[in-house]
């Protein structure tokens, strides 16, 4: 089963975590005089909720929780939010990086993956995968994921609003290492999601048309200059779309720079010479 409910047994109880010192990085402990001390990712999450609470857009929201999510979960290389309208539609309104609104559209088109299922899912759940390249659960997403060069993933579901519109969602982390995503991640990403739920029914700012429309401005400029930069590379390089694309895909990769953030260098650089 894929999806499941948080399983406390897979993870460390606030005891154990005493015991072996880390519980001062998950959240908070109480000192020998008696005086709470915030840890870390205490403080993390508390200037998360402050300004999630001064936050007025549901794009704002989403794009914060992100920021955390990648400083307080290492082993995630891409973040990324799905949405899921209440006609039952996807889309990703953020993430860290092109690719990881590659990765989601792909699940989208195949209507399988973990944010599908997650997304789909009325309470608390996580969707897991260890290593996608041997994963028989998402027989079309999985191994076109692996062949993006991700080897996990971690998907935890966004709660509704018990009001409407009834949009659900999931939290998505993608890793290139394998089984990068321990029980501890699993429960950081599942307060995280709630945070989020918990901010988007405060701001009442659930907007799907202005969602999507931000969201298809973002993906026309990306696709505008990525696709600028694959006309360069088949030009200077006498390649094909398809080559040229792996050639961007790769370097991204190898340089941990954003693909758009790469083809706008590419067509700064090149676009003055290929145009003469």
């Amino acid at each position: 089963m894929t999806v499941h409910e948080p399983d406390h047994k897979e993870g460390r109880s606030l005891a154990a975590l005493d015991e072996t010192g880390d519980l001062a990085d998950r959240a908070y402990f109480v000192s020998g005089d008696g005086q709470a001390l915030l840890g870390p990712l205490a403080v993390q999450f508390a200037a998360l909720t402050r300004a999630l609470l001064d936050s007025t857009t549901i794009v704002g929201v989403l794009r914060r929780v992100v920021e955390v999510a990648f400083e307080i979960i290492p082993a995630a290389d891409l973040v990324s939010v799905t949405l899921r309208d209440p006609d039952g539609r996807f889309h990703t309104p953020v993430e860290t990086d092109a690719i990881a609104g590659e990765l989601d559209r792909l699940q989208y088109r195949f209507d399988e993956g973990p944010c599908v299922e997650a997304a789909k899912h009325p309470g608390p759940a996580s969707a897991v995968s260890d290593d996608l390249a041997a994963d028989p659960q998402w027989p079309k997403w999985a191994p076109a994921a692996a062949a993006h060069g991700f080897c996990s993933v971690l998907a935890t579901a966004l709660l509704p609003d018990s009001r409407p519109p009834a949009v659900t969602g999931a939290l998505n982390f993608y890793s290139r290492e394998p089984a990068a995503f321990t029980p501890a991640d699993r429960d950081t990403a599942l307060l995280l999601a709630t945070h989020a739920s918990l901010a988007l029914a405060v701001t009442q700012a659930v907007d799907v048309a202005a969602l999507q429309a931000a969201h298809l401005r973002r993906a026309i400029d990306s696709r505008d200059v990525i696709g600028q930069a694959k006309g360069i590379l088949m030009q200077r390089r006498g390649i094909s779309a398809d080559e040229a694309y792996d050639v961007l895909r790769t370097t991204s990769q190898q340089l941990n720079v954003k693909l758009a953030d790469l083809a706008a260098k590419v067509t700064q650089r090149f676009g003055v010479d290929s145009a003469g």
